[in-house]
């Protein structure tokens, strides 16, 4: 990937997205193209056709999908395999047509296994049954990795995927009950502070451990990726930060840190998901690439951007 390059990035007003856009002006790209749903619909396919025919990109990072916590993949499980194929089959055949080589694919860490041995390394994909909370979105997002390694080998495009682990960060979804773990715990001690509540209820056990990576660093692994102009290994690439803490641990920090003076309970009606899932992160630490940002630092930016922005909050 050269500095005077076309880079197309679908999914850009996305958490994910907007910081690639981020770290990519910040280190001299210019010819970045970020178009919003009402520029670019990716369910149309005609659109998208004639969007990336039009532009002739050279490098695509594709951060595009419906996303959601444990409580919207396992509610809104049509939309999230009908929706997310859609989006990337539109993408990948738009790409291919306008003759594509650069393109990276952002799936998911939920594309393995359930009952897979931790830490979880690239090779476990396909070795057993998934999660099924979100097991529609896992299988989209399996065939979205399955169709840009066949893309590869089949006309020698590079095509890559990499599968982050938890994201959270600036421009992430604050909903209270449609987010990922994170916000979603923000943005409902946030209400709880205002209100003056004795309690905070954590949905679950509180017992399952999980590995969350602050979106900058995300942005820069992939980056790093596209810039290595090495041979990449295998299909697919983990990223993340090697460690993890249980659900109930992280909403005492982030009642720390937020100020909340209640007590903090765990209701068991709400799903655990996996107990524990931890990514290997050896192929992406040997290549050269590490995480900068702790945990604590990146929530402490996390609530900073909540309290200043005026997105989603709990009603």
């Amino acid at each position: 990937m050269k500095k005077n390059d076309i880079i197309l990035i679908l999914g850009a007003k996305g958490m994910v997205g907007s910081a690639i856009a981020r770290e990519l002006f910040s280190i001299g790209y210019s010819n970045i193209s970020t178009p919003n749903r009402s520029e670019l619909d990716l369910m149309n396919q005609k659109q998208t056709n004639k969007y990336i025919g039009n532009l002739k990109p050279d490098v695509i990072f594709d951060a595009a999908a419906k996303v959601g916590g444990i409580q919207a993949n396992n509610n809104y499980r049509a939309d999230f395999i009908f929706q997310n194929l859609t989006i990337q089959n539109n993408i990948f055949g738009a790409a291919f047509d306008a003759k594509v080589q650069n393109l990276l694919f952002l799936g998911s860490s939920c594309i393995y296994p359930r009952e897979c041995p931790q830490p979880i390394k690239e090779e476990y994909l396909l070795t057993g049954e998934l999660e099924p909370t979100n097991e529609p979105y896992a299988i989209a997002k399996i065939a979205g990795l399955k169709s840009a390694e066949y893309f590869k080998q089949q006309y020698g495009l590079n095509w890559y995927s990499a599968m982050p682990t938890n994201l959270y960060g600036e421009h992430d979804n604050f909903h209270c009950e449609n987010s990922h773990v994170i916000p979603g715990l923000i943005a409902r001690m946030d209400k709880a502070i205002k209100a003056g509540e004795p309690t905070f209820e954590i949905w679950g056990s509180g017992l399952p451990r999980r590995e969350f990576l602050y979106v900058d660093d995300m942005a820069k692994a992939c980056i790093f990726l596209m810039e290595s102009g090495v041979q990449l290994p295998g299909s697919h690439i983990n990223i993340g930060t090697g460690e993890d803490i249980e659900i109930g641990k992280l909403a005492a920090l982030i009642a720390k840190l937020m100020g909340f003076q209640g007590q903090l309970i765990q209701n068991t009606k709400y799903p655990d998901g996996m107990m524990k899932k931890l990514l290997d992160i050896t192929r992406i630490k040997d290549l050269g690439w590490k995480p900068e940002v702790t945990l604590e630092e990146g929530l402490k930016r996390s609530i900073e951007f909540f309290r200043s922005s005026a997105e989603v909050r709990c009603q």
